[in-house]
């Protein structure tokens, strides 16, 4: 039986496993600048992909995927502790969370991350795998002809609720609130975005090599 400070440890590893800043570090360590001071300046996949080329900006965007499943991933261990499938899923979605706010605000680089969408995306793949196939597919259908990264995350999070509450239904209410949640929070993070391409000012993705 799981005491109250491991589920605490985990919460707190959760936090740390957002905070790796894998765009700022991979830019340090293999390009020698910070993506901060580039781009967009922002320390996520996008830019990295725009500033570091498409074979590190994927690998920057797999690792942040990866801090979303591995939170997630800490309540398994946790599973016996929760009775309830809703008090598992709200821990769950609590360890996730936190792995986001790690990755916007990293305390392993000065508090200043990225948006957080590859990271959420590792949230969702763990606790709603059918909606984020959904939802993946509504990215790509916006992001192949467009290519604004911007543009497909803003709207593949706005139909993330529809997938969950009517698509794949839940009765759950923490995951409907949370799919709420998400699709206020990812068009808030994108707001500069958004002023962007209603003044067709957004820069799409290039996938040449850098």
């Amino acid at each position: 039986m799981l005491f109250q400070w491991e589920l605490l440890l985990f919460i707190f590893i959760a936090y740390l496993l957002g905070s790796i800043p894998t765009a700022v570090w991979a830019g340090k360590c293999f390009f020698g600048i910070d993506v901060r001071e580039h781009g967009s300046g922002n320390a996520g996949a996008t830019n990295a992909l725009r500033v570091l080329g498409i074979k590190t900006g994927i690998g920057v965007l797999l690792v942040d995927a990866l801090k979303g499943v591995g939170a997630v991933s800490l309540s398994f261990f946790a599973r016996e502790a929760f009775h309830l499938e809703e008090w598992f899923v709200i821990y769950q979605l609590l360890l996730g969370g936190l792995a986001l706010v790690g990755h916007v605000f990293p305390v392993f680089a000065s508090f200043r991350g990225g948006k957080g969408i590859a990271t959420l995306a590792g949230i969702v793949i763990i606790i709603f795998p059918e909606a984020v196939l959904f939802c993946l597919g509504v990215f790509l259908l916006v992001f192949i002809p467009t290519r604004y990264v911007s543009l497909g995350s803003v709207v593949a999070a706005i139909f993330f609720p529809v997938a969950v509450i009517w698509i794949f239904p839940t009765d759950l209410m923490p995951k409907i609130i949370f799919s709420l949640a998400v699709a206020i929070f990812v068009p808030l993070t994108h707001k500069k975005n958004i002023r962007r391409l209603l003044k067709g000012e957004e820069n799409r993705i290039s996938f040449r090599k850098k």
